[in-house]
């Protein structure tokens, strides 16, 4: 699926199944992104979600499209609206062309989660499996500051490796990694001046059913 990418990026870094594909938005490319992605923060605001353990997540986050991704006390799950009861953005056009880039077979995304990282978040290991159908990849976009990116396999405490996402990086999160535990250990507070203030901003982009 990702053929059309590599003829124009060059093979990818490839890191426990995980397909990096470094500096792959130019910088014009990353701005236009982040600009839309300001506008979808500013129609459903960033918000800290409670992992159903009752505690808050350091990464804030929102969505685009017809399904966000939301968790509290009941569980992780996909919710058709923002927890202020709208319904979420569309996915921006410039969002949508990134995922035709690299993944021009597969049905378009139906959900973009925005993950914000501040001065001192991280992501813990974890598997996306709240979709329907796993034979579809994820596609994450990195905006912004640096981040260290760890990946394992399908068991929580197996082997890890890391490797350090910069702003325009594309990872394509598939075949035998689309299961795989992954997560953002630190980021690199003010390594980027893409991101107002600093930090730095993660797409993902799913078929959820």
């Amino acid at each position: 699926m990702v053929k059309e990418a590599e003829k124009t990026l060059g093979k990818p870094l490839c890191v426990a199944g995980f397909r990096i594909f470094q500096a792959a938005l130019e910088r014009g490319v990353r701005s236009k992104v982040l600009a839309d992605v300001l506008q979808i923060i500013e129609l459903a605001p960033l918000f800290s979600p409670m992992t159903p353990y009752g505690r808050k997540m350091s990464v804030q986050m929102t969505s685009a499209g017809r399904l966000g991704w939301y968790s509290d006390r009941s569980g992780y799950r996909y919710a058709e609206r923002h927890p202020s009861g709208t319904t979420w953005p569309q996915i921006p056009a410039s969002v949508l062309e990134i995922w035709q880039a690299f993944l021009p077979d597969a049905p378009p995304p139906d959900s973009c989660l925005v993950n914000y990282y501040g001065e001192g978040a991280r992501m813990g290991l974890h598997q996306d499996r709240d979709e329907g159908d796993f034979s579809f990849p994820v596609l994450s976009v990195s905006l912004g500051d640096d981040a260290l990116f760890r990946m394992g396999g399908t068991v929580r405490r197996g082997k890890t490796s890391s490797v350090w996402l910069k702003s325009g990086d594309v990872v394509v999160i598939g075949g035998a990694a689309r299961l795989a535990y992954h997560g953002i250990d630190r980021i690199r507070f003010g390594s980027s001046s893409l991101v107002p203030g600093g930090g730095r901003i993660n797409l993902t982009l799913r078929v959820v059913r």
